[in-house]
């Protein structure tokens, strides 16, 4: 749903619309949203065209309500937010797994690596990474992760390349131990990878396009015994 209708949708169940009928005009609605009257205006005909409002029509004004399918999105928007607020220090990130390119062995083997993720995260991750494509509603969540302090993994050279910098965070999936990774270098904004001391495809019994939860611990920045 795009942003700007769901800001809509939001301003509207303040108003009541989620539990009953509110009778306002489109530049009323406008003022609120700071928006002009024709904004306002094709955003509501939006909203009813994808069955998120019912509207009726009176003289100057229109009694507009919240249908089921817009009680599910704020439901979903709720959810998020509930999860962000009420257990700060955990995040849930939802998503599909799709192949790589393979560079993740390449990078999870690297000596230098290997050893700091020994040493700041407290495992030897299996050679490889699980990637996962992030939900579109969950997208927001890994600027949020990215805004708290993870675990870095400092960048080196070897005579042949140098290596960036990696920022990692602690995480399960399924209940097994992992830590999410961003390199400094990727170019991904809706990809997140795992690392493991498991092989985590095979452990799960995951393929492409199975649906999973993950679970990122943050505030842990030091070398975990149990994480």
């Amino acid at each position: 749903m795009k942003p700007y209708l769901l800001d809509m949708l939001k301003q509207l169940a303040v108003l009541g619309a989620l539990h009953g009928k509110v009778e306002l005009s489109s530049s009323q609605l406008g003022r609120k949203l700071n928006l002009s009257q024709q904004t306002t205006s094709r955003h509501l005909i939006a909203l009813e065209k994808l069955g998120y409002i019912r509207r009726e029509f009176g003289v100057r004004k229109q009694r507009i309500s919240i249908s089921d399918k817009g009680r599910r999105e704020l439901e979903k928007e709720y959810e998020i937010y509930r999860r962000l607020f009420e257990k700060k220090d955990t995040v849930y990130i939802s998503g599909k797994i799709i192949s790589g390119m393979g560079e993740g062995r390449y990078y999870t083997v690297q000596e230098e690596y290997v050893r700091q993720f020994k040493e700041k995260l407290g495992f030897i991750p299996f050679p490889g990474t699980l990637n996962i494509e992030v939900d579109q509603l969950d997208l927001s969540k890994l600027h949020f992760i990215k805004s708290r302090r993870g675990i870095e993994i400092e960048a080196f050279s070897t005579p042949d390349r140098s290596f960036g910098s990696v920022m990692c965070y602690h995480a399960s999936i399924n209940g097994l131990k992992c830590a999410v990774v961003f390199p400094s270098r990727s170019h991904y904004s809706n990809i997140v990878e795992l690392i493991s001391p498991y092989n985590l495809r095979e452990t799960l019994n995951l393929k492409d396009g199975d649906k999973v939860e993950v679970a990122i611990r943050l505030g842990y920045h030091e070398k975990s015994r149990d994480s």
